[in-house]
């Protein structure tokens, strides 16, 4: 264990630091094995030599860029946070938060947050996951490049996205086109993923060969999945029978990551989610892990984790 002493100089350490230290907060999403005291224009680092070096280095390029452009955004720190991954100052990625996925356009795609990484770590170590939690906290996003992940690394042969198709207040039998042009949009989560991290002539080549799939649920129904990578998106949708039948479906050299959040059921009343049933039933299954995200994790605009937090207090 080592301690580093770093000046904070030639810029204003609250415009590092942010108010109530809201970007010192980002910046420690990143280090998750050092812990970090700032004081004024002093910042302690305390850790092990090589992350303490890494943490060097990202903290000169954050001063470079506040002192150049005289101001640093959290998006400014996600950027640059990742300019030195593919120069290989990073460890290899195991249990910790570094490089799920190198993406289009020189996307670096990692867990950003604790509750994203304990999914990634969560992942290596069980062959069934729920993710459950809010929207914007990445789940989805981060269960996918677990996904192309473990497809790159030839750990599965095929990816399978799948969705229960419940209308959230739209009806698609309204909307033109044949079955699977009405299911696209309400697909596109799934699809907006896979774009950023798979060149668009790839994917094309993937989705036509069936190496990666996206359907809905119902069409799980008969299928054994083996050496298959399965996300179930908003799973609380599901029915019971559904979640039943997904969950058999699993076969030989499989994993499964189901994503929900059970406060935006869209099921008709008197209709039970799957998701909540599955949850209180195989909370105790060994090989099964479960992680529950918050408004600490939302990456997406800022406001998106006070709307979350505001409609918390309303539920309790």
């Amino acid at each position: 264990m080592s301690e580093k002493v770093i000046e904070i100089s030639g810029v204003n350490p609250l415009e590092l630091y942010g108010v109530n230290e809201s970007k010192l907060g980002v910046i420690r999403g990143y280090f998750p094995k050092l812990k970090l005291i700032a004081r004024g224009d002093i910042l302690k680092a305390i850790g092990d030599d090589d992350e303490i070096s890494h943490f060097e280095q990202k903290i000169a390029l954050l001063i470079e860029h506040l002192t150049k452009y005289k101001q640093l955004t959290e998006n400014n720190i996600e950027r640059l946070m990742g300019e030195l991954e593919s120069e290989g100052n990073s460890k290899t990625m195991k249990h910790d938060a570094d490089t799920l996925v190198y993406g289009n356009g020189g996307l670096i795609v990692k867990a950003r947050t604790a509750n994203q990484r304990k999914l990634v770590s969560d992942c290596y170590e069980n062959d069934m996951c729920f993710a459950i939690g809010p929207a914007g906290t990445g789940k989805t996003y981060t269960a996918v490049a677990l996904a192309v992940r473990a497809l790159k690394n030839k750990e599965v042969k095929r990816i399978i996205l799948t969705r229960p198709a419940v209308e959230s207040g739209e009806n698609l039998g309204f909307l033109p086109g044949d079955l699977k042009e009405k299911l696209d949009p309400y697909m596109q989560p799934l699809y907006d993923g896979l774009r950023d991290m798979i060149p668009a002539e790839k994917l094309a080549e993937m989705l036509e060969a069936g190496i990666i799939q996206i359907a809905p649920l119902a069409f799980m129904r008969g299928r054994t999945l083996d050496k298959s990578f399965v996300i179930l998106d908003e799973a609380q949708n599901a029915t019971e029978s559904q979640f039943k039948m997904f969950l058999t479906r699993m076969g030989k050299s499989a994993k499964f990551i189901i994503t929900g959040d059970p406060s935006q059921i869209d099921l008709p009343k008197r209709q039970p989610s799957g998701l909540v049933q599955a949850l209180t039933v195989l909370k105790d299954v060994k090989g099964i892990a479960m992680i529950t995200f918050d408004e600490n994790d939302v990456i997406r605009h800022k406001l998106v984790k006070a709307i979350i937090g505001a409609y918390k207090k309303v539920e309790e």
